[in-house]
């Protein structure tokens, strides 16, 4: 049975203790609110001697990406951590980790993107990254950092996935409010993880080999994305086993998807991370009044779980879906969009009203919820129509 240990900790120091037991090798990064304190916190655990990781202080969060893309690629498990414009000035790099195979574990504390300047929580750095062929879990509090940052490990590692995973948690709401965690012992986690065993380092000495070197017109690139989307899409039940495995050790369930209500609700909120114990909040409340409330939260983002998500949905009178950034041009934001794809495909039509809210961290109020949840009431009957709409502003 393994031992837990009960503490206070933010975010940032629980994704910290998750490099640590991972007994990661390489760890290059470049601090960044919010951030800052997770790399911090880990490189206390180097200077204190409680890992044997190279710690790269890098110069930025493009060398950061880089080091870890060169330090995977001799075989080592590498983590490392960012946000915001971090996420951004790495972008290049992104692709580069992806489309090698490469299981780097990155965490991201969300962060909005200037201009104007801003460091506080929302989805805009994350999306920017979303179809950057990373694997994206999304925790709602700081224990699930912990959790999904060790669950990262054992996912981006396995032989039939091999590839970089984001672990993401919203800044400051997240990174850093204090909360009641469990830590597991070392010996478990460590047992858990496994460890790295490279099946094909890309740089091994033993042989000459050239790596990002230029692929013809079309045919190889082609093939070689090609693969990487098959990998991805194929990645679900790794994914899961990896879930599993871990709520066999702590008790904690894993799923891509977590619902609340939403066995016979009417009404559904679809939410991403931090947002949703609010949002639980009003749907309880729209019980007691009778009104049959429900909210789906959103745990794995890429890949997207259409099939589970269309599945829970199927049965609602209307939708409200809740976007912490925008995607300027499109008729909606991301989840706005994948949401409304994972409907089409199951041939279901339910309307739906798409929000963006919370943007530069702004307070996520229960009214402005049930607003929300009113106005899908609305929308049901055919009172309000399936625009996109601002929620929380003048």
């Amino acid at each position: 049975m393994a031992n837990v240990t009960v503490l206070g900790a933010t975010g940032n120091q629980m994704v910290a203790e998750a490099f640590r037991q991972a007994a990661v090798d390489v760890l290059p990064a470049y601090p960044i609110t919010p951030q800052t304190t997770m790399v911090e916190g880990y490189s206390k655990f180097v200077a204190d001697g409680r890992v044997h990781t190279e710690y790269v202080a890098v110069e930025s969060e493009h060398s950061a990406m880089s080091a870890s893309i060169g330090a995977s690629a001799a075989g080592a498990r590498v983590a490392t951590a960012t946000a915001a414009q971090g996420l951004v000035h790495m972008y290049e790099q992104l692709y580069i980790a992806s489309g090698m195979r490469l299981p780097i574990v990155m965490a991201n504390a969300n962060r909005a993107l200037s201009a104007p300047i801003n460091i506080h929580g929302d989805h805009s750095d994350v999306m920017s990254a979303r179809d950057s062929g990373w694997i994206i879990l999304f925790a709602e509090t700081a224990q699930e950092a912990y959790d999904n940052t060790l669950i990262a490990f054992r996912v981006a590692e396995h032989a039939d996935v091999l590839l970089p995973v984001m672990s993401t948690l919203d800044g400051f709401i997240t990174t850093h409010a204090m909360e009641r965690c469990e830590l597991m012992d070392d010996e478990t986690v460590t047992s858990y993880v496994g460890t790295r065993t490279p099946v094909n380092p890309l740089i091994n000495g033993a042989s000459a080999s050239s790596h990002g070197m230029f692929a013809s017109l079309g045919g190889t690139y082609f093939e070689v994305k090609k693969a990487q989307r098959a990998a991805i899409d194929a990645s679900f039940p790794y994914i899961q086993e990896a879930g599993d495995a871990w709520e066999n050790i702590s008790g904690r369930k894993f799923e891509f998807i977590e619902t609340h209500q939403c066995d016979d609700a009417d009404f559904i909120m679809v939410v991403l991370g931090s947002s949703a114990g609010n949002s639980r909040v009003v749907a309880d409340e729209l019980r007691a009044q009778g009104i049959k409330a429900g909210v789906l939260r959103i745990r794995l983002y890429r890949p997207f779980p259409f099939k589970e998500v269309a599945e829970v949905l199927k049965g609602a009178k209307s939708i409200a879906i809740l976007d912490r950034s925008d995607a300027f041009g499109a008729e909606y934001g991301p989840v706005g969009l994948d949401v409304r794809s994972a409907l089409y495909n199951e041939g279901i039509v339910i309307p739906t009203r798409n929000y963006i809210y919370g943007l530069g961290g702004a307070d996520v109020t229960l009214d402005a919820l049930r607003q929300a949840f009113a106005e899908i009431q609305q929308l049901a009957d055919g009172k309000l129509d399936q625009s996109l709409s601002y929620l929380g502003t003048r």
